[in-house]
């Protein structure tokens, strides 16, 4: 049924549906001229363009959910959108000075449990962890890196990042004293964003990071309590497209197909869940979404429409990333 459905993702209407097939789970080189036209087509195509054109219209603050730039460059940089367009530079910068503000370089100690960071625009030091939401700069760095425009700013961006991370690998901006465990939600983005700097730079304390912050996923089987063994949310065992700054098994298996740790035992239930998913006729659904709705300028609506929820119709982008870490684990 697999080859039935590869069939289908590679006459879709949506080029960034093909290079995703091509390049992820028929291993076919991006750099390739074949490739290079793709991912021009990719760049013409009417979803990038509602993506840019909204964007410039709404001129939504940077991190307004979903429409911000920094989920326009997010959605590009998973979309196979080519590298180096110097078209995006100013949005560029406007994410990387909203994310390197003077404010992510003060620190302070809360003198009790009541705070505001806001009101001391710096970054909290509880018990010895720093309280940052990793993904807002994890997600900042995936995106320029996989753009091809890391520069000076995404370095800084590592930098951060590496002096953020707790002791178990991960990030999490819980102002609770007594937390001390990382945020799934909030190291999966640093962790795919330091692996893909790590490839592009060859930096190995980047290379590092990443995999400490694997073992965060890795020592919950991904889905599971590592005290009790039971399921922690429901909602991550269901599949999403887009996940923005959340958290699901696909998620999950394809950050750490891209750090190439889809191999780990620990990863099995997770790989057994998402091809129990699979659909009769092939392809894999949306099972849920964090998007309201596209088009509009209102909270949580993105500047597009990713193929809706249906439990029982293949969703084109949850199948070509499925496929993708079914590819890499071997499993295809």
């Amino acid at each position: 049924m697999s080859s039935q459905v590869v069939d289908a993702l590679l006459a879709s209407d949506e080029p960034s549906i093909r290079w995703k097939v091509r390049v992820h789970v028929l291993g076919d080189d991006p750099r390739s001229r074949p490739g290079r036209r793709l991912q021009d087509e990719v760049r013409r195509s009417a979803r990038v363009r509602r993506l840019l054109e909204g964007h410039a219209a709404l001129r939504p603050g940077t991190y307004e959910k979903w429409q911000g730039g920094h989920w326009v460059l997010l959605a590009l940089a998973d979309l196979g959108y080519p590298g180096g367009d110097s078209a995006l530079l100013p949005l560029k910068d406007s994410v990387l000075k909203n994310w390197l503000d003077q404010r992510y370089y003060r620190e302070f100690v809360p003198t009790g449990t009541s705070y505001s960071v806001s009101a001391a625009a710096a970054v909290p030091l509880v018990n010895g962890r720093y309280r940052r939401c990793g993904s807002q700069q994890g997600g900042a760095l995936l995106s320029v890196t996989r753009l091809g425009l890391a520069d000076d700013g995404a370095a800084a961006l590592v930098e951060r990042l590496l002096h953020w991370q707790w002791p178990d690998g991960g990030w999490n901006c819980d102002r609770t004293p007594t937390a001390a465990s990382s945020s799934v939600f909030e190291t999966l983005l640093p962790m795919r964003a330091l692996a893909a700097y790590a490839e592009d730079h060859a930096d190995e304390s980047a290379h590092e990071a990443a995999n400490r912050a694997a073992e965060v996923f890795l020592d919950r089987r991904l889905l599971f309590s590592r005290s009790t063994g039971r399921p922690i949310r429901a909602e991550w065992f269901q599949l999403h497209y887009p996940v923005y700054w959340h958290y699901d098994v696909l998620a999950a298996l394809k950050g750490l197909a891209e750090l190439g740790r889809i191999a780990d035992e620990r990863c099995q239930d997770g790989l057994d869940l998402l091809q129990s998913k699979e659909l009769p006729n092939g392809g894999w659904p949306a099972e849920a979404r964090y998007y309201r709705g596209a088009g509009e300028r209102r909270r949580s609506f993105d500047h597009v429409d990713w193929g809706g929820v249906s439990r029982h119709r293949m969703n084109e982008w949850v199948t070509a990333d499925a496929l993708a870490v079914l590819a890499a684990a071997g499993r295809l």
